[in-house]
Parts: C-alpha cells; structure tokens; sequence
C-alpha cells in the first residue's frame, strides 16, 4: 500500500513549491485526505490546546460521558451498536457568531487559546483554499467566494471529540463511517492514540497520528464544485481499549444561503457526460438532509437535488 501523503507546508516557499503542489493535487485525486506538518500554526500553541482540552474533558466531561454508558447498558452490549458513537463532543461555533463564551464549564484561558486557534486555523483553510484552486486551474480566490454567500463569511465551527477506552470496540464505533457535508476540514488529533480509518479502494487505512501536524480531508462540497475531480472520502473512528483519542476538527464550510454547483471553467473541460454529474442547492438545503443521512452513501444525497421539486426526504432516508 502506498504511503499516507504527508505534506511538508514549508516547502511550498522554495525550490519544491512544484513537486509539493503536485503531492496536494495527488492527495486531493486519490485520497481525499493529506496530512501537513510545518504548518506555520505555533507548536506551544497546539501543546496549550491540547492540555486544556484533555483538563477539560476529565474535570466537566469523563463522568457524564461514563454514565450516560451505563445508563445504556453499552459495556454489556452483545451485538454491535449501529445507532450511536462511542464519543464526548461538543461544538464550537466561530463564523458567521462565536459561541465560545456560551459554552458552560470552560475555563477563561481555554475559551481565550480555543479563540486564537481557530483563528490560526481559518487562515491556514483559506489558504488551502487557494492552493487548491491553483491546482484546479481556478482563479485565485474562486472557492473563498463561493463559500461566502451573502453574507461574505463562510461558516466555520469546531467539534472538540474524546474518544475514551472502549471494553467491546469490535461492537461500537468510535464515530460509525461517513463522509463530512462542508469543505474543507482541519483535524488536529491525538499523537499518541490512534484510530481514525479512510476508506481507499475498499481497504480501511489508518491516518497515521503525528505530533503538530494538522490532517486535512476534503468535503461533500469540494466534490460538487470540482465535479467529482476531488472526492470526499468515507472514514471513521475505532475505538480503543486504551487511552482516550482527542480530535479537535474544525469546519471551513460555505456560508448557509452558499450556492453550490460544479465549477463552470471545469465544466467547459468536461466531456458531456460528466457536466450533469452534480446538482446546484443551496448549503443550507444540503445540510438539513445531511443531517437526516450523515451515515448513509452521499450519492443519494446528491441525487436528491437533481429531483423535480428538489428535496423529498421519504424515500432517500430509506436508502
């Protein structure tokens, strides 16, 4: 199997700009997911992240998450659990409104490094932004500006994951496989336990856990606008019987009125065929039936809004 693409940022500003653009638009074609290190984002930085989100989750969080187990009977469990996950989460929202001091429990200094991070964090997704555009033959800013709708802001939230030890992981999913609705996705992951899996050519492979790096995958809309030249990727999270996995995974995903549809400059270049692979919606639309199908194929999803009269949830949510 061939090697996990591992993209070394910094060497986009020398002599290796070309064959480490070539490596993203490999990863973007063939795998969906790459991982960056030499990032730019401050390593003392991402150590503070971590540290208060893993203080967090043991003093507001591990005792909830444990009786809400027990309160499930999920440590007994004899045939495997196909409607849950075997995760502590919750959100933040950054654009278009912050949520970040609504949140209970969160110390001052969290909240004010979570603040910094995802600021960091939304740069560097505009940035990929770009990259991926010059790759694509788009002009400069294309993505960027789809994602704005009217508002000129994309949304941009944060889910914060734990993943604590699991007696039966064989029966319950850390998180079941899916692929992710929005654009592009920013993980920062646990370096020492491991767990999450891609989908590539019919084989789970494991994202491998590397310390300050950022693992970055590729959305359902990424697939639509590039009309299927980059594809969203199933994967999923294993859990483990030792240690808990963190997973910080923040979404750089089109604002909710953003129209969505393939890219009409890589249209012309498309055979007839592949020009009507994909519909035109509104990301709003698109994400009220994610949520209804989030653990189901994406095709159905897609399929959907090339309906007469657009969105019928019936007969899709029985796929």
């Amino acid at each position: 199997m061939e090697n996990f693409p591992v993209i070394n940022y910094e060497k986009l500003n020398g002599e290796e700009r070309k064959s480490t653009m070539d490596k993203i638009k490999d990863a973007c074609e063939n795998w969906g997911f790459f991982e960056l290190v030499n990032h730019g984002i401050p390593h003392d930085m991402m150590d503070t992240v971590e540290r208060l989100t893993k203080e967090h989750y043991r003093k507001c969080m591990e005792q909830r998450f444990k009786e809400v187990v027990a309160s499930k009977g999920l440590e007994a469990v004899q045939s495997e659990v196909i409607d849950m996950d075997w995760e502590s989460t919750f959100h933040l929202k950054h654009l278009p409104q912050s949520n970040i001091f609504e949140i209970p429990d969160l110390s001052d200094e969290y909240r004010k490094v979570m603040k910094e991070f995802a600021l960091k964090l939304e740069k560097l997704a505009e940035d990929l932004l770009d990259l991926l555009c010059e790759n694509l033959g788009l002009e400069k800013g294309y993505l960027k500006k789809t994602f704005y709708g009217s508002s000129g802001l994309p949304t941009f939230g944060t889910k914060v994951a734990n993943y604590p030890p699991c007696p039966k992981p064989d029966l319950v999913k850390g998180l079941r496989a899916h692929t992710d609705a929005g654009g592009i996705i920013l993980l920062f992951q646990d370096d020492k336990v491991s767990g999450l899996q891609l989908l590539k050519d019919g084989k789970w492979i494991d994202v491998p856990p590397m310390r300050h790096s950022i693992v970055v995958n590729l959305g359902d809309q990424l697939e639509v606008i590039t009309n299927g030249k980059y594809k969203s990727v199933e994967h999923r999270v294993i859990a483990q019987t030792d240690g808990t996995r963190m997973s910080i995974a923040s979404f750089y995903n089109p604002g909710s009125d953003a129209v969505i549809y393939p890219a009409p400059e890589l249209l012309e270049r498309e055979e007839d065929d592949k020009k009507h692979m994909y519909p035109k919606f509104v990301f709003e639309d698109y994400m009220k039936l994610y949520a209804a199908l989030k653990f189901h194929a994406k095709e159905p999803r897609f399929e959907a809004f090339k309906a007469p009269n657009n969105v019928n949830l019936g007969p899709i949510a029985a796929v």
